[in-house]
């Protein structure tokens, strides 16, 4: 028996690849639609009073819907891996 050899280059897409990643491209609208979904709960909930918004009050559900948007879309089922 005669067996070919397999060359497999390693693929170095480098930062430039990454960024151009469906992937990545996912999960930056997700972090952005759960930030923005994460105001507008700090907004139109009880939490403030309608004359001002205080940003330091408002980054908590910011963050939080920040990063429900990047784990909804990078967990392991999402990726097909569960």
């Amino acid at each position: 028996m005669e067996f070919k050899k397999l060359d497999l280059a390693p693929e170095n897409k480098g930062i430039k690849g990454f960024i151009k990643s469906t992937q990545f491209k996912r999960s930056l609208i997700a972090i952005l639609i759960g930030a923005v979904a994460g105001f507008g709960y700090y907004f139109f909930s009880d939490a403030h009073q309608f004359d001002n918004v205080v940003m330091k009050e408002a980054l908590q559900p910011i963050f939080t819907g920040a990063f429900l948007g990047f784990f909804i879309t990078n967990s392991p089922c999402a990726l097909n891996q569960c």
